[in-house]
């Protein structure tokens, strides 16, 4: 079922071509990022109920990308294209194949030659989608159609909806999230409290566990030793399985109430080490929270980002924003 505040339908243009369209409650240079960044790429894609993983994404005339969708039973149907075409923020062109595996597990003849446009036109404060698949011949697009294309694609429209949604409410916050560099993740955030305020909650441990956290999980140990030189240790219990999380690392750089630098570790995985500055500016009773995330690797970013930390963090910041209305 289609939501009231958006559009959808399908048809064909020729024997070989499926067109399938959606109006979005968004602009468009949002819809545009979350089919080409990384990071939100990977909180849609897919129909209801599937997660996906982006292994490669080189976003440019030539570049490759390979996605692998997630059934909830964790069947797993991997995709991959090359780019043809980008024209932000309207259009991309790029071949569509099923990679190795996909044919096994489906058991059917997989369709060949499938090129896909994305065309994006802007509709006032709203944005409509027009998907065109052309396939090689009409076979090939019978063939897609009786996989369940359209059926798909809508449900995946869905997603996205839901998706641009949030979006858009963490506009209102000034939350983002970008990639600088392949070693990098950059986290700003804006808070309706004064910078001295945010360090506090930031560096205290009776307000660090009335907040560190997402969902229902509850802070068991909070140890900040706060000087150069010093270490910090979280560990957070899940109560959904009964897992504990546990996060430590070492003090770097310390200038109350504006800067913060520590190492951070995920004690679960070997070599999660990275570093983490924390910056916060004031301006007109506002403070606004930066925080650059240094991995060692672009492997070890991409692996940090596909754990679900976006959404995670969040959450985090969420419940970081409803103290600080409690401590004013």
């Amino acid at each position: 079922m289609l939501k009231q505040n958006s559009a959808a339908a399908h048809g064909t243009q020729n024997e070989c071509e499926l067109i399938i369209t959606r109006i979005f409650n968004a602009p468009r240079e949002l819809v545009f990022k979350a089919w080409t960044e990384l990071n939100q790429i990977e909180q849609w894609w897919g129909p209801a109920g599937f997660t996906t993983h982006v292994t490669e994404l080189d976003l440019r005339p030539g570049g490759q990308w390979r996605y692998v969708m997630v059934s909830p039973d964790g069947t797993e149907y991997p995709a991959k294209g090359v780019f043809r075409e980008i024209v932000p923020p309207e259009r991309i062109v790029t071949s569509d194949e099923f990679d190795e595996g996909f044919e096994q597990v489906i058991n059917a003849d997989l369709p060949q030659g499938i090129v896909m446009t994305i065309l994006l036109e802007e509709m006032g404060d709203k944005t409509k989608l027009t998907l065109q698949i052309v396939h090689a011949t009409d076979e090939d697009r019978r063939k897609h159609e009786e996989m369940g294309v359209v059926a798909g694609w809508n449900s995946s429209f869905d997603c996205l909806d839901e998706f641009l949604a949030t979006q858009l409410k963490h506009q209102q916050d000034g939350f983002t999230l970008t990639l600088p560099s392949d070693r990098e993740i950059a986290v700003t955030r804006v808070f309706n409290a004064p910078r001295q305020l945010v360090f506090e909650a930031w560096t205290k441990p009776e307000h660090v566990k009335r907040w560190f956290g997402c969902g229902s999980m509850t802070m068991t140990v909070c140890k900040i030793d706060l000087r150069v030189g010093g270490c910090w240790h979280y560990v957070l219990y899940d109560p959904s399985n009964g897992t504990d999380h546990g996060f430590s690392g070492e003090y770097r750089e310390i200038v109350p109430p504006e800067r913060l630098v520590a190492t951070e570790r995920y004690e679960p995985v070997p070599n999660s080490d990275h570093l983490n500055t924390l910056t916060l500016t004031e301006q007109n009773g506002k403070t606004t929270l930066h925080i650059l995330i240094q991995h060692q690797s672009k492997e070890q970013r991409d692996g940090h980002l596909q754990s679900g930390m976006n959404v995670g963090l969040q959450q985090t910041l969420n419940r970081l924003e409803d103290l600080l209305k409690s401590m004013m």
